[in-house]
């Protein structure tokens, strides 16, 4: 198991910048794919992918709705997993949690939420327009 904290969250205007920084706990952060995902208010259902590291950090994968202006990247040295926001825009504002997925395939890289086995608490994101 590894332990997840998320920080960097905040209140930007439209177009502004963030960015997301998840810590991990423990030795064995190199060996997990991470991954970004986020609740919107009033949204019930399961969080939605934002953006996935290989271990390796070589492929990534983002959703359509962010493609151009975030960018995931991994420090496996300092166990920690960034998501840089740019070009923030009001449907970007969300509870964004940081998730983390062990796999043994360096370059593989995972997006769908019920695979992921270790969650943070999530940091809050609000855009205002």
């Amino acid at each position: 198991q590894v332990q997840l904290v998320e920080s960097g969250g905040g209140l930007v205007q439209a177009g502004g910048s963030l960015r997301l920084s998840c810590a991990a706990s423990g030795r064995t952060f190199s060996t997990y794919v991470m991954g970004w995902f986020r609740q919107a208010p009033g949204k019930e259902r399961e969080p939605e992918f934002v953006a996935a590291i290989s271990r390796s950090g070589v492929n990534t994968d983002y959703a359509d709705s962010v493609k151009g202006r975030f960018t995931i990247s991994r420090d496996n040295a300092r166990n920690t997993v960034y998501l840089q926001m740019n070009s923030l825009k009001p449907e970007d504002t969300a509870v964004y949690y940081c998730a983390a997925r062990q796999e043994g395939n360096i370059f593989r890289v995972t997006t769908t939420p019920a695979l992921f086995g270790n969650w943070g608490q999530g940091t809050q994101v609000t855009v205002s327009s």
